[in-house]
């Protein structure tokens, strides 16, 4: 976010700044949803809503599961959330104590662990290499389980990395935690975007599992703030208690307009959207590979590459402020933005950057010059 900062300001100052570092899709809400948001407004549909969320909003979700993947949810294992953060908010409290720990994947989302060390949990990330897809293993999870150990997090597919774990390995990795009587969040809020198998969820693995979802992602309803858990029965007194207490209910507005999410006419964006994030994957991957960067997964899912800045700047990735100095060196001498590794853990994290692909084709190619263009002029590895 501070790279982010210096951007904002150099374009403030007059500079043309591409943008590949926040995790936001460059395209709105479909349509029908901005007009049942409108027409919610003006009927008045403003007033709190059941803390869990209304009753149609769990109803339409539960019947996308079955449609979309084939899994049956019942709206009663459903809460509507204040974002994909609201729901971590919730499920981290009802489930951690102070002192417990919770096991993440280095590299992960940063805002998870933070979120547990505010409930003063403790966190541990679990080192996870290109040869795993940056995912955990079950013999990892098994090989750090401790005493305070309560749970485990994982994205699937990934930010910061575009990847999803396997159906075998992440069965195999919950039989692990399962039998020592832990916990299993799934982070799925980029579950829509996939491109080279079709979408499934972790809920028809295992009714043990518990999903995070969002509006945001796939349906590209960032700022309205709308996200969603499926969780065991047994949990969920726990997590309306929660959010009766810590804010009431999602915003009323964005949970009647999210109904239109699930029409057929904006699925249909939603479906043109991802393919054509596929086809902005498909341009850069190759086009980074083309300037010297590793990527060593290609990513399947999200908006995200992951790549190894170790071919095109060797003296500065093998050390401290690697990819951070990369990074801010690239915005300020060519203008564009990307993500350190750091941000997300630290495994390796000095020979990677996030790449984010959710703007334009043109925007992508114009970063691409540019970044080429800077890597030449400085000499590559001396740069």
């Amino acid at each position: 976010m501070e790279l982010v900062k210096e951007a904002e300001q150099l374009e403030r100052s007059g500079r043309s700044i591409m943008h590949l570092s926040i995790g936001e899709p460059d395209f709105t809400a479909p349509p029908a949803v901005v007009g049942a948001a409108q027409a919610a407004l003006q009927q008045g549909r403003s007033r709190y809503t059941p803390a869990v969320g209304t009753l149609e909003l769990r109803r339409a979700i539960s019947a996308f599961y079955q449609q979309r993947f084939g899994v049956d949810v019942e709206p009663e294992r459903i809460v509507v959330t204040a974002g994909a953060s609201g729901a971590l908010v919730l499920l981290l409290s009802a489930l951690l104590d102070t002192g417990d720990e919770l096991l993440l994947p280095d590299p992960s989302y940063p805002c998870n662990r933070h979120i547990a060390s505010t409930l003063g949990a403790r966190w541990r990330l679990l080192a996870c290499g290109p040869h795993d897809r940056f995912q955990l293993t079950a013999e990892a999870v098994e090989a750090a389980w401790s005493a305070r150990t309560r749970g485990v997090l994982i994205g699937s597919p990934s930010n910061p990395t575009g990847t999803t774990i396997n159906a075998g390995n992440l069965a195999a990795l919950c039989d692990r935690v399962f039998a020592r009587g832990g916990f299993v969040l799934v982070d799925e809020i980029y579950q829509g975007l996939t491109y080279d198998h079709a979408a499934n969820t972790a809920l028809s693995l295992d009714p043990r599992i518990a999903v995070i979802n969002s509006f945001s992602k796939y349906f590209g309803m960032t700022g309205w703030r709308l996200g969603w858990i499926v969780a065991p029965r047994e949990w969920i007194g726990t997590l309306e208690r929660l959010s009766q207490n810590l804010y009431l209910c999602a915003p009323a507005i964005a949970q009647h307009a999210a109904l239109a999410c699930f029409e057929p006419e904006s699925l249909a964006v939603c479906e043109q959207q991802r393919e054509e994030l596929r086809l902005r994957r498909d341009y850069l991957v190759p086009a980074l590979r083309g300037l010297g960067f590793g990527i060593p997964v290609v990513p399947d899912g999200a908006f995200y590459i992951y790549a190894d800045i170790g071919g095109v700047a060797h003296d500065l990735a093998d050390r401290r402020g690697g990819s951070t100095q990369f990074a801010r060196r690239l915005l300020n001498e060519a203008g564009v933005c990307l993500v350190p590794g750091k941000d997300f853990g630290d495994f390796e994290s000095e020979r990677y950057v996030r790449i984010s692909y959710a703007t334009s084709m043109q925007h992508l190619q114009e970063a691409v010059r540019r970044t080429g263009a800077w890597l030449g002029s400085c000499g590559q590895a001396r740069c």
